[in-house]
């Protein structure tokens, strides 16, 4: 896996605040959570996001260690509570773009495949598609190809949140997102081309939904733009 990353000033990749929430953007390589193997999360930078309150936000959600992106931090337990149940209830639109090997002959599609744990040891993360799994549904569309390097860039919207549902999914489907050296065929400490792009929350019954964006990432770009995607 890539090496630990370490933020030097987390206010900066501050992307939405309010009186609930945070959302802020996650860089690959660092966990949100702690882990059997210990070294630095995301939690141990929250308390520089209080805000003037006596506690750090927590995440309502998780975000693989090596995706980047649109993360969501409730600032006290009622907004997390709140924000946990739209999570829940999938109430959150959540879009992710993905550089992916090879890709879908297709513009569009949806992948529909039941997700269970590939072992019963509590540790384990991996998992794999198993008509007996969760039901996990996916819906995709192409943004860009590279055809000269059989690559493409697909938008890719979970409609369920099962862990590593979307790259699970990709591979499946026989195209597996570039730099997974779990799922797909990269080289261990690859970086996986998986960023969360964008979210949609209606957060506020009587408001607009908040609508948040992540800019692409530097590991990505290079990708992106030989598919045809603005640098």
């Amino acid at each position: 896996m890539p090496a630990q990353t370490l933020i030097t000033d987390i206010s900066a990749r501050l992307l939405y605040r309010d009186a609930l929430m945070l959302v802020i953007d996650k860089p690959a390589g660092l966990p949100v959570h702690p882990g059997p193997k210990g070294g630095p999360t995301l939690t141990d930078y929250l308390d520089a996001l209080r805000f003037g309150l006596p506690k750090r936000p927590q995440a309502a959600h998780r975000l693989d260690r090596d995706t980047s992106g649109c993360l969501v931090l409730g600032r006290h337990a009622k907004a997390l509570a709140r924000l946990n149940r739209l999570f829940a209830e999938s109430a959150v639109e959540k879009t992710y773009w993905a550089v992916v090997e090879g890709g879908p002959p297709d513009e569009a599609g949806t992948i529909d495949l039941p997700l269970a744990k590939r072992s019963n040891d509590p540790r384990s993360w991996w998992m794999k598609v198993d008509p007996a799994g969760d039901p996990s549904l996916t819906h995709w569309r192409v943004l860009g190809r590279d055809p000269a390097a059989g690559r493409t860039v697909l938008k890719l919207k979970p409609v369920t949140g099962r862990t590593h549902q979307l790259r699970v999914h990709c591979a499946a489907s026989g195209w597996p997102i570039l730099g997974d050296a779990v799922y797909g065929t990269a080289p261990r400490g690859a970086d996986l081309h998986l960023h969360a792009r964008a979210l949609v929350l209606p957060l506020y019954p009587r408001k607009d939904p908040i609508r948040v964006e992540a800019p692409p990432p530097e590991r990505m770009r290079s990708e992106l733009a030989r598919c045809g995607l603005p640098a």
